[in-house]
């Protein structure tokens, strides 16, 4: 009770690609608000997998002041890297990134001393580029107790991208996305280890921006994809983002996915022109605006909808879509 799980990792991913001694035997599970990691075995009975070790967030403050564990990754060493949003008591300015060893003890901080800014999120790491990227959501202390929208105005959320030298943890540039980038929250890199562009999804302005390398060596951004907020009535906004939330890219860097947490749906978009992103598909899957809900949008010519949501099964899907997976085939999401 009260962890909050919100990401999870492996031990071993394709960062360890050609190494017989690693195998993605386990489950890596922050838990934002206790702290603590969870460490789960999904090897020895795949179907009963069984808790192998807790880290507990005593631990993890102590050596490193970190806490409120949230993206993992793992590394070519074998190690384990966790983006933290803030120090024990949930202050932004103490977020940072943890490692754990193989062993799945407390290693210490990756980041150098004073190359921690304000808020973090997410992160992902480009080697050919000897790049890291982080994001920003927010400061613990606002987000733990409830989303306020007077906190954004306060401060307490971020806009920006961070960018760090990899692997030696100095952050060498930091990107304003302005009040085009508000809560950026999940970052992905295309897959193609040597190209240097990927997207980042900004949750309350519901912009996809795309960050790429310049002619220079520095990084800048551009918005790539952006999801019109819609007219409502009977919400407390007159009117409502899509809320980006999450979204992947196929193995084949072809395809995106995003979606839209509020609005209920998930898009298909072809990138194979990066900077044009194109829509492929739409479903409705959830939402606030789905049939039978209390909440409707308006149209440009003032009539009142909704979506229809299929069933699954005989089921009516409810909630919305949030976080997303693509199957390596990129043929289920």
């Amino acid at each position: 009770i009260g962890d909050e799980l919100h990401h999870s990792g492996w031990n071993a991913c394709s960062s360890c690609h050609g190494d017989p001694s690693t195998s993605r035997r386990f489950l890596i599970l922050p838990s934002l608000l206790s702290g603590r990691v969870y460490v789960v075995d999904t090897a020895t009975d795949p179907r009963a997998p069984a808790l192998h070790k807790v880290v507990q967030a005593e631990d993890i403050a102590e050596k490193t002041g970190l806490g409120f564990p949230h993206t993992s990754h793992c590394l070519a060493t074998g190690d384990i890297m966790i983006s933290c949003l803030g120090d024990k008591e949930g202050n932004a300015a103490g977020n940072g990134f943890l490692l754990l060893d193989s062993e799945f003890n407390v290693k210490g901080r990756w980041e150098k001393p004073g190359h921690s800014p304000l808020f973090g999120y997410d992160f992902w790491y480009q080697p050919r580029h000897k790049t890291m990227i982080s994001s920003s959501w927010g400061a613990p202390a606002a987000f733990r107790t409830g989303f306020d929208l007077q906190h954004v105005q306060d401060g307490l959320y971020g806009r920006h991208l961070h960018v760090y030298d990899w692997p030696g943890g100095e952050l060498k540039q930091t990107l304003d996305l302005g009040s085009t980038g508000l809560l950026p929250l999940e970052v992905r890199f295309l897959h193609d280890p040597s190209k240097d562009t990927g997207y980042v999804g900004c949750a309350l302005t519901s912009n996809m921006v795309r960050f790429f390398k310049t002619a220079d060596g520095s990084w800048s951004h551009e918005v790539a994809i952006s999801i019109k907020p819609l007219k409502v009535r009977n919400w407390i906004l007159p009117e409502m983002p899509g809320l980006i939330t999450d979204f992947v890219i196929s193995l084949d860097d072809r395809y995106l996915y995003l979606v839209n947490w509020l609005h209920g749906d998930i898009r298909q978009y072809n990138i194979e022109d990066p900077v044009k992103p194109v829509l492929a598909g739409q479903v409705f899957v959830g939402g606030l605006l789905q049939k039978g809900s209390d909440v409707v949008y308006v149209t440009d010519d003032d009539k009142e909808e909704q979506y229809a949501v299929p069933q699954v099964k005989g089921h009516r899907l409810r909630g919305g879509p949030q976080m997303i997976q693509l199957s390596l085939d990129g043929k289920r999401v």
